[in-house]
């Protein structure tokens, strides 16, 4: 365009000056042409229609099919159009080429590909670029654009067959077959005293009958409300493997949650301090205990989904504020990689205020000497996750 103009002038000046038939014509023409290109370019543009549809929630390790649409609504056929699209890197599958095509009057334009949801998380799908113009080249680039659309990928669930929470709800104590969280007050019977146990699981008086050390059997029991409580302190996890620890420990609370609703049908809520890419900034995030489905995926597993670690927000810190917030008895799962005197010190409270502490360990170090058996003196179970086949044989 910034050629074309200087070149119709000049040739307009020496048409006048040497006035010669021709290049008047040759002017006339070209003028035409121009305003003609420039009115075929601006109706072809406006009658053009563009959309993109796909599922905006997905599993880790879906496939998400995207379609492409592209709508010539209008009687003038565009000459050309290029398409390009931007997606995230952990949803790449396949790169996405641009795509060059041209469309007749009232034509559409199909084209489909696939995001690969390799990894949990928040993202945004586009924008999606459509450029045209004339065949020419006289007219600068049109530009149609589609708003990037947000897309959440759900952390991988894996299924637990068994799964026992203790409780101490005075609301009925469901039974389960898990011997992993039982039930003090429900005793089931005696065995014989194995190296490791408490010795406040010891039954005195059995022990008096039979000569020999036994301990008491509880009955494993699901409490009517249960809090997983997720650790997403960057020092709460073992460094070398930070990543992968807190990928892992949030695989955890998603498949302890999922079992809860969908198997037993009990509320589950969620409870931890993380960055928010919605909010953009580090914030508490406490989801209270509920049984629907609905709550299950579009509360707890979108939450897990995008949230990421945040520095200086030790789980022990708010522990104590959070039970305040559920009933008396109600169960409280605290999913972390370290543990410490100030952890096992608030664990304690929580027992004391009538709440039942679970401890999930993920990627754990060895015990150092000084914790050695404090959770058994404090009567918490403690599961040690190191690999996602630990929750596949959860005992």
């Amino acid at each position: 365009m910034k050629e074309f103009m200087p070149f119709m002038l000049v040739l307009f000046g020496l048409a006048i000056v040497l006035r010669i038939n021709f290049f008047f014509t040759i002017v006339y023409f070209l003028v035409a042409t121009y305003i003609l290109v420039r009115l075929w370019s601006s109706r072809a543009v406006g009658s053009l229609r563009v959309g993109r549809q796909f599922n905006e929630r997905a599993f880790t390790g879906d496939e998400v099919p995207v379609r492409l649409t592209v709508h010539n609504r209008g009687l003038l056929p565009v000459p050309w159009l290029e398409l390009s699209e931007s997606i995230p890197l952990p949803l790449q599958s396949g790169r996405f080429q641009r795509q060059a095509l041209s469309l007749g009057a009232h034509e559409e334009w199909h084209h489909t590909y696939n995001l690969g949801c390799r990894r949990r998380g928040y993202y945004h799908v586009g924008p999606l670029t459509v450029q045209t113009g004339d065949l020419l080249g006289l007219e600068g680039r049109a530009q149609l654009r589609v708003e990037a659309s947000p897309m959440i990928v759900y952390p991988r669930v894996v299924p637990l067959t068994d799964l026992g929470i203790p409780t101490r709800s005075p609301l009925v104590a469901l039974p389960a077959k898990s011997p992993l969280f039982e039930d003090p007050s429900r005793l089931m019977g005696v065995r014989d005293y194995r190296r490791g146990d408490s010795p406040r699981r010891i039954h005195w008086p059995a022990t008096a009958r039979t000569g020999a050390l036994v301990v008491k059997q509880y009955q494993p029991a699901i409490a009517r409300e249960t809090l997983i409580c997720l650790d997403m302190h960057d020092e709460g996890y073992t460094p070398r493997r930070l990543y992968e620890a807190t990928e892992l420990a949030i695989i955890t609370a998603a498949s302890i949650a999922s079992h809860i609703v969908l198997r037993e049908g009990l509320a589950v809520g969620l409870a931890t301090e993380a960055f928010d890419p919605i909010a953009e900034q580090r914030r508490h995030i406490s989801l209270p205990p509920r049984t629907e489905r609905a709550h299950l995926m579009a509360s707890v597993l979108e939450t897990l989904a995008r949230i990421q670690l945040a520095p200086d927000a030790p789980i022990a810190h708010w522990l104590r504020a959070e039970s305040t917030r559920i009933s008396w008895g109600a169960t409280m799962v605290v999913i972390t990689g370290c543990e410490s005197e100030e952890l096992y010190d608030t664990l304690l409270a929580l027992q004391r205020g009538g709440r039942s502490p679970a401890l999930v360990l993920i990627h754990p170090e060895p015990t150092p000497p000084a914790l050695q058996g404090r959770a058994e003196a404090l009567g918490i179970r403690v599961h040690r996750v190191r690999i996602e086949r630990d929750l596949e044989t959860w005992r």
